[in-house]
């Protein structure tokens, strides 16, 4: 049994870097449905309920300061490569596309909640879920924080994002080929081909700077969160960071190294620390959250054809839109790339726009579902 801080930090290191290192150079199918963040939450927890960490005052002072600035540090450093510019430069039908599939997955977050009857303790769950699927996991672990939902419940939000997204992406896949009979029934044009490039990034490795930076900013966001009223103190570290790293990629930080790859080593670490005190009580219940999430990609479907025969929207257009939000960079470029290589930038720029909107959008849905809750 591992009681000393040093060793718990260690420990959950070494977890996250392997099976994070796992995912990145595996050809492993396993990683295909069951990504390298719900293998560490899962392998965590199983640790945690084995009793490998004993919870002492020395390591729950440990969890509770290294969850407190992990946090900002990694939305600020995920937030730093958004481009507003280019974004705006997809134009009015993609743009129609994207928002759209964020308003309705909100709005099917809402109307689904209020169906199934959940109760304001469901509402953190659901908001988390709600910030991964506008946004990402690190938009996840964001809301969940700011809503102080308990570390087991992030389980259900986890593995019904890894199961109902693995559904989602095969369906969009599946119906690529379909995209002429679609554009033809909504009477769409073809997708415009786009040459939208990133910013170029600097050849030169910048960890210790952007490090140093992240944490700073951190540090600074912390201690004003607790001087600001109205909000929980969590909730004002995430909104400061997110700012923060909206302000700085107007700069020339925005063009370093090595932010994408130091945000993912803080997401993973953040997971495994969330994971270390997860358990397996409740999880008898997850087969509603399951349904649930089944739901709400539905309605979300179907608003978005309604939203494609008004506006006249192609296939590729309302799938990579939705799928930037529900998947983000991992998944659509893939769906882009089996349209049309040249396309890929726009599914980019979409799912980077997630990180900004994500956590917003979640604790907005998270407000709203609380209020119907009670």
């Amino acid at each position: 049994m591992i009681e000393s801080a040093l060793a718990y930090l260690a420990s959950i290191a070494i977890l996250a870097m392997v099976l994070g290192a796992m995912e990145k150079f595996s050809r492993h199918k396993v990683f295909t449905y069951l990504p390298a963040v719900v293998l560490i939450y899962g392998f965590a927890m199983v640790f945690a309920q084995l009793g490998l960490w004993d919870r002492t005052e020395q390591i729950n002072e440990t969890y509770t300061l290294a969850k407190r600035y992990l946090l900002p540090a990694m939305l600020f450093l995920m937030l730093i490569r958004i481009d507003l510019k280019h974004f705006v430069l997809l134009g009015r039908k993609l743009l129609i596309a994207y928002f759209s599939a964020v308003l309705s997955i909100a709005a099917a977050f809402v109307l689904v909640f209020w169906l199934l009857g959940f109760n304001k303790d469901a509402a953190g769950v659901f908001g988390a879920l709600a910030g991964s699927w506008t946004g990402g996991t690190a938009n996840m672990l964001a809301v969940a924080s700011a809503m102080n939902v308990d570390e087991s419940l992030m389980g259900y939000a986890l593995v019904v994002d890894s199961i109902d997204y693995t559904l989602w992406v095969m369906l969009l896949l599946a119906l690529v080929g379909a995209a002429p009979v679609f554009n033809k029934w909504i009477g769409a044009d073809s997708p415009v081909m786009s040459a939208l490039h990133p910013n170029p990034v600097s050849k030169k490795q910048n960890y210790f700077f952007l490090l140093a930076l992240s944490f700073g900013v951190s540090a600074a966001a912390v201690s004003l969160s607790l001087e600001l009223g109205g909000l929980s103190s969590t909730t004002w570290a995430v909104l400061i960071s997110t700012l923060a790293g909206l302000l700085a990629s107007r700069t020339r930080l925005g063009n370093l190294r090595g932010s994408t790859a130091l945000s993912s080593a803080m997401l993973y670490l953040l997971v495994a620390l969330i994971g270390s005190r997860a358990s397996f009580s409740g999880f008898d219940t997850i087969p509603i959250y399951l349904f649930a999430g089944i739901l709400i990609l539905l309605l979300h479907a179907v608003a978005m054809i309604v939203i494609a025969k008004i506006f006249k929207l192609d296939l590729f257009s309302i799938g990579v839109a939705s799928l930037a939000n529900i998947g983000g960079v991992a998944s659509a470029p893939i769906l882009a790339a089996a349209y049309n290589r040249s396309l890929v930038g726009i599914a980019v720029l979409m799912a980077i726009m997630g990180y900004l909107i994500g956590t917003v959008a979640g604790l907005a849905i998270a407000a709203i579902l609380k209020w119907i809750g009670q």
